[in-house]
């Protein structure tokens, strides 16, 4: 068996990364060999090829923190051979070698077999963002935002979980307000489903009012920072905004007003360590209720020898939408 691999090294305190066999894994007793069809680039995976060491600490190392494939071999009772499974989140990716090769040696406990109703190719066209845009918007429902409470703000609306966000909330009626700083790609957003445009330059960043309108019944945020801060203060009464991003700043700033005068709650958004059965509960969705049509339009289709230019647009912040990797 052939695995190619795309390979980030530290060479002299440089990382230079490459496409190059490596050995295929041997696995363990609870583990599983999975013949990768498809992975997916994330903004965590342009970090470990950079070797951001919040991300990645050993090198070589393999990038990729989403999977899905056939099991070649497996040592676990809780899978056979043949059947498709996905992994996302966890260690993948990151000090544990990812998806970006032909075969992926992980942990059972890790995986989940493929849903029915949904194929390889669209479950990787959704990966990690699709999870993390899924799991943000079960919160606003388990909250008690139903569509007739009012609009959904989506920051970073053209890139992977808020792309994903607001096709799904469209898909399930929701009034959408997409929040970019890409005036170039608001056709872009309008024909994911977005009712509305608000360009990031628009948002005060040095707005000191502690409270503002209430004008949204919830927030999905990406990205963090001031602008997070500002749709806190905008929330209707009892409102909910989830948060999962952090490309606006690690760091916001807020009274406590929204919270104690409008009752308004935030939500962390994980889903990198959260249960198996969560993960499980929100890929079913996806496959069904939640599912989107257009995936491969949405969908950039790249080899690994293509990863490299494109971690560059993501550093960039110049990707739009998905990115999915085919593998041989």
């Amino acid at each position: 068996m052939t695995n190619r691999a795309f390979v980030v090294e530290k060479i002299d305190d440089k990382f230079i990364t490459s496409v190059k066999e490596i050995e295929v894994p041997e696995i363990s007793d609870n583990e599983i060999l999975i013949k990768v069809t498809y992975s997916s680039l994330n903004y965590k995976d342009a970090l470990s090829s950079i070797g951001n060491p919040g991300v990645t600490r050993k090198f070589p190392h393999v990038t990729g923190i989403d999977a899905v494939g056939i099991i070649e071999k497996s040592n676990s009772d809780k899978f056979k051979e043949g059947e498709y499974v996905v992994v996302t989140g966890y260690d993948l990716g990151m000090n544990t070698p990812g998806g970006h090769q032909n075969y992926l040696k992980v942990p059972a406990s890790w995986a989940i077999k493929l849903p029915d109703n949904i194929s390889d190719f669209e479950i990787m066209a959704l990966g990690t963002a699709g999870l993390t845009a899924a799991l943000s918007i079960n919160e606003l429902q388990l909250n008690g935002i139903t569509p007739d409470k009012g609009s959904i703000v989506v920051t970073g609306a053209t890139g992977g979980v808020g792309s994903i966000a607001v096709s799904i909330l469209s898909k399930i009626g929701y009034n959408v307000i997409a929040v970019t700083g890409k005036e170039e790609q608001v056709e872009y957003l309008k024909n994911l489903g977005a009712g509305e445009i608000l360009l990031r330059n628009q948002i005060d960043a040095e707005n000191k009012r502690p409270l503002g309108k209430a004008l949204y019944a919830g927030v999905v945020d990406t990205v963090g920072g001031y602008i997070l801060s500002e749709l806190l203060k905008s929330l209707q009464y009892d409102g909910v905004a989830t948060c999962c991003g952090l490309t606006a700043g690690i760091n916001f700033t807020s009274s406590v007003f929204p919270f104690i005068l409008r009752g308004v709650r935030l939500i962390g958004i994980d889903s990198v360590e959260c249960s198996l059965k969560k993960k499980e509960n929100i890929w079913k969705k996806l496959a069904n209720e939640w599912k989107l049509d257009d995936l491969e339009k949405n969908s950039k289709i790249i080899t690994l020898e293509e990863i490299q230019e494109n971690y560059q647009a993501i550093l960039k912040g110049k990707m739009v939408g998905r990115v999915v990797v085919k593998l041989d």
